[in-house]
């Protein structure tokens, strides 16, 4: 989807993203015996060519069956299934990025929508958060040396635009809703918010629901060194927000991703080491707690079991990793997979080496 492509511009820098191939080429985990590539698939995983790098989780067919129409130009299916989210936060934030994916490849059901309903909350939160992607995909995914001064110019020029379109948005939601302030975290990012500002964005966040896991999760990449922090400020925020959470909120997440950013922007590290520190494993204990507590039907528990098993493979847990692989395998779209330049390749070595290990 146009929608993570985007979202994977935001999240690599040019020298970033060659760190981070570099680095997913080294090895699979700790031990780099040869990995039978039957193995797994004899166990009932699935084959490499059968995985699904789109979608971090399962599509939900009710999903599928809406955006199809919206695509073909029904603009009120998708304003209901936008409304039905109702205050579940998240969700609301999901179904408006879905949407978004679909209005920067062509918005007219979506100006249809905004023409006969100029009031209308879902629209213009649609229509805002288009405005951030489209900006995105002029700028393209290249680093910086292969982008053009006119690439960057007109992207400037966008993203800066986009903050009416935003403003624009919140004077139409409810008051409750926090969605149309998570818009703005990509454009904090991009304009280079001053980390007083930044504050003043996430306060308005939190004072509505200080427990949306999204809202989260972006503003972590706004601390990180690669946007506007440091590798201290991001570990210092998730562990904020891991604490502030109560256990099945799922914000343990956030101090695993972290240390994804950590690791893989440190061509020094070696993982083997740096995913076995105490305060590491402990972060993956909580994180494990955490899912057993949710509730199973919650689509965000996906998200946090895809970095489990990532940190339980390095962590030598092979048996405890390939739990979590039992649970994710087949729709692979998603952290730390998405890291790899070769997401797929990243996730099937994962996998398989801890199958194997824990068949020995």
């Amino acid at each position: 989807m146009l929608g993570l492509i985007i979202l994977g511009v935001m999240l690599l820098g040019g020298a970033f993203k060659l760190l981070r191939a570099r680095k997913a080429g080294a090895g699979a985990g700790p031990r780099r015996r040869a990995v039978d590539p039957n193995a797994a698939t004899a166990l009932g995983f699935l084959p490499a060519d059968r995985l699904d790098t789109d979608h971090g989780t399962p599509p939900e067919p009710g999903d599928v069956a809406v955006l199809d129409a919206v695509r073909a130009g029904d603009w009120e299916a998708g304003a209901a299934w936008l409304d039905a989210a109702g205050q579940d936060w998240d969700e609301r934030f999901r179904r408006v990025r879905d949407l978004a994916d679909l209005a920067a490849e062509d918005d007219a059901w979506l100006l249809a929508w905004r023409a006969r309903r100029p009031e209308d909350p879902s629209a213009a939160a649609v229509q805002a958060d288009t405005s951030v992607l489209v900006a995105w995909q002029v700028r393209g995914s290249l680093g910086a040396e292969h982008t053009t001064q006119e690439q960057f110019r007109l992207f400037h020029r966008l993203i800066a635009s986009s903050q009416e379109v935003i403003a624009e948005a919140r004077r139409l939601a409810d008051p409750a809703d926090p969605v149309p302030y998570m818009l703005e975290q990509p454009v904090a990012m991009a304009l280079g918010y001053p980390h007083e500002q930044y504050g003043r964005l996430w306060a308005e966040i939190v004072k509505r629901d200080p427990k949306v896991l999204s809202a989260h999760t972006g503003a972590l990449q706004y601390w990180c060194r690669k946007w506007r922090g440091s590798h201290a400020e991001a570990e210092a925020f998730a562990k904020a927000s891991a604490a502030s959470g109560a256990p099945g909120d799922l914000l343990s997440l956030l101090p695993l991703i972290a240390y994804l950013e950590h690791e893989m922007s440190e061509a020094g590290l070696a993982p083997e080491v740096f995913y076995q520190r105490p305060h590491v494993v402990a972060a993956t204990d909580a994180a494990l707690a955490d899912v057993a507590a949710a509730d199973p039907a919650d689509r965000r528990v996906t998200r946090v079991r895809h970095m489990l098993a990532w940190n339980l493979h390095w962590q030598g847990r092979y048996a405890e990793a390939v739990e979590q692989f039992r649970a994710v395998d087949g729709y692979i779209g998603a952290t730390p997979w998405t890291y790899a330049a070769d997401s797929r390749s990243r996730y099937v070595r994962t996998r398989d080496l801890c199958v194997r290990e824990a068949a020995a």
